[in-house]
């Protein structure tokens, strides 16, 4: 075992690693890696939530309710190929589903934060509200360059899920270890 490995597992013995089977002691030689493995792995539970609320509301608002009309409001621009209103609603409700359910996903499973509840959710909902909104913005310029190639509307909206997707990994999990949801935090 390197010395590394030995800084990053010191309440094991060489004995007791070497009784675990290789997963188990990778995973314990590794945490940090491992917690990242974790997290994008997990994060997916998000992301199927955003996904089915994307095919969903895209059914609903776009195809059943025919809300195309163009929706432009601030820094919000979702037009005919964007989906119109129908694509912002379609947006909204899929990045709240998300990251209600991301939230507790992060805390619990990958994280195992011992910050309270109250501490987290606060910090959380800032990272939340910065996401959501990048994620309500991207999606109509993404959306209308992918319909502007061809693209049908449900397909327009899953390109423009992963985009989102990837961007919040990136941003997300450095705040979440570090400010949001850290260890021995009580």
């Amino acid at each position: 075992m390197s010395e590394a490995e030995k800084k990053a597992t010191p309440e094991y013995t060489e004995e007791e690693l070497a009784q675990m089977g290789p997963v188990k002691r990778w995973i314990k030689t590794h945490p940090n890696i491992w917690e990242f493995i974790l997290f994008n792995i997990l994060s997916n539970v998000s992301t199927i939530a955003r996904f089915v609320v994307t095919w969903i509301g895209t059914a609903i608002f776009v195809t059943g309710m025919g809300l195309t009309t163009p929706f432009h409001f601030l820094i919000f621009n979702y037009d005919e190929q964007g989906n119109g209103l129908g694509g912002f609603l379609t947006f909204l409700c899929a990045e709240v589903i998300a990251q209600v359910v991301n939230f507790f996903v992060q805390m619990k499973w990958v994280f195992k934060s011992d910050s309270s509840f109250k501490d987290a959710a606060w910090k959380y909902a800032i990272l939340a509200v910065i996401i959501v909104v990048v994620n309500l913005v991207l999606p109509g310029y993404v959306t209308g360059l992918c319909q502007g190639w061809g693209m049908g509307a449900g397909l327009a909206g899953t390109v423009a899920s992963v985009v989102n997707t990837l961007l919040a990994v990136i941003v997300s999990y450095p705040l979440l270890k570090f400010w949001i949801m850290p260890k021995n935090n009580k």
